[in-house]
């Protein structure tokens, strides 16, 4: 592999992938990447290895949700199954990215009052987390629950992957000991699921199929490997429900060539989880924009990133294995696909909004001002998690319901159901 890593085979592939948001003008910078180690630099080679087979086996051609998964989910060698870092606030510590969990201890504080009057209307006893990363947010619920004299049975998490079970295992042992004895590890779902489920940042961590409009006709953008390395190849594809509603959004706006993405395993994981939920809420969290917001102008080139020591750029073929790929969320779609199994959508706002109302501010506040080397960094990561120019709009919140009777306060203003 080329330490250099992203050079792809003609000189408007990464073009054509620079983020269109606004958040890192520098998104296509991928020369000052720090090198990773030796061991490292194995571990991605073999999954290049692994991935070369998978295009030659399918004819010279691969999808890209399907690059997708395997960079990111191939055993032992996946960016989230081989063993790396990922989350943690600084890249000296190898971290890669840093979640709202890992910012502050507010954020699982506050969440903790939405999950306490989602249990009480409905009635349950049981917890679901999805992605429990470092496991700091499922120990800041357990320990947030119990000051708020909230009785359940379990904490149920949903993670797959055996080196990050052992993190959250530790975590949790260390920062929630009371309360260990109600975590469990799960390795298949339930037919069936009465209680709150939880998910901060998983719906971006799905694969996505990469579709572009050039001059009026659709194309499905998939990975070969040529001259000794990856690259992109678009191939014309049938119109589709999916490139219809994305056509219907533009409203024909006259682009040259428009990239972005359809998100079928996402639609598939919330149909998955709404079908499940018999009684209670499911919570996500994580970036994006309802469907007329997702597929505008200003995203013409598409909002794959990649995440590697907490810089960000727009080549997924770097390092495979060994950086994270994400989408935005396209909400719209989301919410259709668990009101299609019969969940009813409780909400959707920003986060900022949505934290205010569950009372963050009032979180914050019970904290000594005077106590200047605890408070400060506090009230930091709390700007953070509500600022429009950081987390507080980009990231949204959509939560669906069975069984729950009323509203949950998070929701009670700024909701933003009409923009789906």
């Amino acid at each position: 592999m080329d330490p250099e890593g992203g050079e792809l085979a003609t000189e408007n592939v990464l073009e054509s992938l620079i983020y269109n948001t606004g958040m890192n003008p520098n998104a296509r910078q991928t020369d000052s990447l720090p090198a990773p180690g030796t061991d490292a630099l194995a571990q991605s080679e073999a999954l290049i290895d692994v991935i070369r087979e998978r295009i030659a086996a399918a004819g010279g051609w691969l999808p890209f949700d399907r690059y997708m998964d395997l960079a990111l989910y191939t055993p032992g060698l996946g960016y989230y199954s081989g063993g790396a870092m990922k989350f943690g606030k600084r890249a000296e510590d190898g971290s890669d990215f840093v979640t709202a969990p890992e910012l502050s201890p507010l954020f699982a504080t506050t969440l903790a009052r939405s999950v306490a009057q989602a249990l009480q209307q409905s009635g349950t006893r049981q917890l679901m987390e999805f992605g429990a990363g470092t496991g700091k947010l499922a120990a800041g619920l357990l320990n947030a629950l119990a000051s708020l004299d909230v009785d359940f049975d379990s904490y149920a998490i949903v993670d797959l992957f055996s080196e990050l079970r052992v993190r959250q295992r530790k975590t949790i042992l260390a920062q929630a000991p009371e309360h260990a004895t109600k975590v469990r590890w799960l390795d298949t779902l339930p037919d069936a699921f009465e209680g709150v489920v939880i998910g901060n940042e998983v719906l971006d961590a799905m694969s996505v199929r990469l579709v572009v409009r050039k001059l009026g006709a659709w194309h499905e953008r998939g990975v070969v490997w040529l001259n000794d390395r990856f690259a992109f190849n678009d191939r014309p594809i049938a119109l589709d429900a999916s490139l219809e509603s994305i056509d219907e959004a533009l409203d024909d706006e006259p682009f040259a060539e428009y990239l972005t993405e359809t998100h079928e395993a996402a639609h598939g994981f919330t149909k998955t989880v709404c079908t499940m939920l018999t009684r209670g809420a499911a919570f996500f969290i994580d970036y994006g924009f309802p469907r007329r917001e997702f597929y505008h102008a200003q995203r013409a080139a598409g909002t794959v990133m990649c995440h590697f020591r907490h810089r960000a750029h727009a080549d997924p073929f770097v390092y495979p294995g060994l950086q994270d790929i994400t989408a935005h969320v396209e909400f719209t779609g989301i919410a259709e696909a668990g009101v299609e199994t019969g969940a009813d959508l409780l909400g959707f706002t920003s986060q900022a909004r949505f934290l205010m109302n569950a009372g963050i501010t009032d979180v914050l506040d019970e904290l000594d001002p005077s106590d200047v080397k605890r408070f400060l960094p506090a009230a930091n990561a709390v700007q953070k998690l509500l600022s429009e120019a950081e987390m507080g709009e980009l990231f949204k919140v959509i939560a669906f319901s069975r069984g729950i009777p009323g509203m949950i306060d998070a929701f009670a203003t700024g909701d933003r159901l009409h923009s789906l």
